[in-house]
């Protein structure tokens, strides 16, 4: 069984993190010694793209909710300069299956995906040590592993462009920290969840700063019935929407 392990990141891993807009948090307290030691799972802090807790969120910015599996996944080279250092990141690519749409947007720009090339969190290595590198996960995120289900609230996203000539590719992105819920066996909060898997109960007795007011939290034990009747209770923002519709056409490439 896999503990999640807060442990100090190193420098360089920390700004090849921030990279990609992902922010490891300096984390203190060591992982237990002995044989008896659980495989760790390095915890880091993000910021969430955009407000993803609550259904009225969910209905407002994501065009589709849709459960999801993780079927298989691939580790990515990681740059000669970290290999050079010592230190660094091992990207991970994780392919999704879209096993059912639970809900979309009236007038979502593309219709749901039937798979998903996810960039999800990997591994960091210190040390030179490529061959048994820690695993990453996000505080508050599931890590997606393969073999476990999931219930995403995500949206489509065309290319950036910038006068400097770097940009993001068009893309499927989630929302957040609240977008992202673990759906194994058809139930909300059972499966996996930064890196290590427990049952709905055990999900929803953790603390969360988000309280009552997140679909993780009011929904926990539920199944796909339950979330439907939330998103279709609840009310889009329609001006927080044009705003983000807005900007993105101001930051488009066309």
């Amino acid at each position: 069984m896999r503990i999640r392990t807060r442990i100090a990141a190193a420098a360089g891993v920390m700004a090849v993190a921030s990279a990609t807009g992902i922010a490891v948090a300096a984390l203190a307290a060591p992982a237990p010694d002995g044989p008896e030691a659980a495989e760790e799972v390095l915890l880091g802090q993000g910021s969430d793209h955009l407000p993803s807790i609550t259904a009225d969120d969910w209905v407002t910015y994501a065009d589709h909710v849709v459960v999801v599996e993780a079927v298989s996944e691939q580790a990515l080279e990681p740059d000669a300069v970290e290999v050079e250092r010592g230190e660094g990141v091992i990207g991970r690519i994780v392919s999704l299956t879209v096993e059912d749409v639970l809900w979309s947007r009236e007038g979502a720009p593309q219709p749901a995906p039937a798979t998903w090339e996810y960039s999800g969190l990997g591994w960091t290595f210190t040390d030179g040590d490529l061959e048994d590198p820690i695993e990453m996960a996000l505080d508050g995120f599931p890590r997606v592993e393969v073999g476990h289900e999931y219930v995403m609230a995500i949206r489509w996203e065309e290319a950036v462009c910038t006068d400097d000539g770097d940009g993001v590719p068009a893309q499927w992105r989630g929302l957040g920290e609240g977008s992202e819920v673990p759906f194994d066996e058809g139930v909300l909060g059972n499966g996996e969840s930064e890196g290590t898997v427990q049952d709905a109960a055990a999900f929803a007795e953790s603390p969360d700063v988000h309280l009552d007011e997140g679909v993780e939290e009011l929904l926990v034990g539920e199944g796909a019935d339950a979330i439907v009747a939330a998103l279709t209770e609840a009310t889009a923002d329609t001006a927080a929407l044009t705003e983000v519709q807005e900007f993105a056409a101001a930051n488009s490439c066309e």
